[in-house]
């Protein structure tokens, strides 16, 4: 396999460059992840690999682990089939998640992605405000946000759909396609260029598998059957995987996302939400609640209908969301740092110790 049609460029080469050059470790792609073994794409073809122990100690969290896009740094054995990771190349981009339930802590989706492509049905399940969460997220992972709008074959009012749309994802490029019946599909192929990049997230059932399908010209994914009472779909991906595509472009698909709970959002409020962030600095009061000051022009844009009170609602609830997040965070950074100097703690002990 060449690299560069896996993505490998100046961005990965030249820090592998300035740390590794005088070993002789190669590079790797993560393919696939399961428990800790991985499968990589290498200039050796596809290995299977498992972290170094040195590694392993080191790590503080998930981030520390490789994750299914990572540029891992490993020595070798083609001839086994094998290799070891040693490290992970800085990432590009990263989109992430708060892993689902009550434990604050990140669930990496996928790594150095260059195009978020988020799927959203044309079916009863479609959903504005779960586009506007799913832009933010796209935001903060460093990656360009596609809307695809999938399953047009079910939908009788698709320009109304689309206008919603373009109200929350203002300069976001959206696409409408059909998989099934192959309409607007050949539009998404110039964003698969050869070692571009291209995550696919959205919901079970959203048809991301048939499009997979579809790009790649060949059956390389299960498709699963819709629910009739609530036109959901079952799990057919069950975990995330890298799919090289024959013309060119590489395709990361990921499981339906039911829960998505935020990790991260720093400026890309600002991105997702420009026309409240804009109001708001049209208000009288510079440091206004939006509840009860006068001259506040949020509440005027509710009130004249400028401004959608279910999208209103919805900042309202992620900004509540992300700050309860961050102050999660900080005690889980703080737990870290203690871990850290343990371990440091640990092996200054076991140095004593030998000498």
């Amino acid at each position: 396999m060449k690299l560069e049609t896996l993505g490998w460029n100046s961005f990965f080469a030249e820090p592998f460059a300035h740390q590794f050059a005088d070993t002789a470790y190669t590079v790797g792609r993560v393919a696939l992840e399961h428990k800790h073994i991985y499968r990589v794409y290498s200039e050796h073809g596809e290995l299977l690999a498992e972290i170094a122990g040195k590694m392993r100690h080191n790590a503080l969290g998930r981030e520390d682990y490789p994750a299914v896009g990572d540029w891992v740094v490993v020595s070798a054995r083609p001839e086994e089939g094998k290799a070891t990771v040693h490290a992970i190349l800085p990432r590009k981009s990263k989109f992430s998640r708060k892993v689902a339930g009550t434990v604050t802590e990140e669930q990496i989706v996928a790594t150095n992605v260059d195009t978020v492509f988020l799927v959203n049905a044309l079916n009863r399940d479609f959903n504005v405000r779960k586009i506007e969460r799913y832009l933010l997220m796209a935001w903060e992972s460093g990656a360009n946000p596609v809307i695809i709008l999938s399953k047009a074959d079910l939908c009788d009012d698709v320009e109304e759909k689309v206008r919603a749309v373009e109200s929350v994802a203002i300069g976001v490029p959206i696409h409408v396609v059909s998989s099934l019946d192959n309409i607007g599909v050949d539009e998404l192929r110039p964003y698969l260029g050869e070692g571009r990049t291209i995550a696919l997230l959205g919901s079970s059932g959203v048809g991301k598998s048939t499009l997979i399908n579809r790009l790649h010209g060949h059956e390389v994914m299960d498709t699963g059957s819709i629910r009739e009472d609530d036109d959901r779909g079952r799990h057919t991906t069950t975990h995330r995987e890298l799919i090289l595509l024959p013309a060119g472009g590489i395709l990361i698909d990921t499981p339906g996302m039911r829960e998505l709970q935020l990790w991260e959002t720093g400026d890309s409020f600002e991105e997702s939400f420009k026309d409240i962030e804009e109001l708001a600095e049209s208000c009288y009061y510079r440091d206004c609640t939006h509840a009860k000051e006068p001259d506040c022009a949020v509440r005027g844009a509710l009130a004249d209908g400028t401004l959608d009170q279910g999208r209103w609602n919805n900042y309202v609830k992620l900004q509540k969301e992300a700050a309860y997040l961050a102050r999660k965070e900080d005690q889980r950074l703080q737990l870290a740092e203690k871990e850290k100097w343990k371990k440091i703690n640990q092996s200054q002990r076991k140095m004593k110790h030998r000498k």
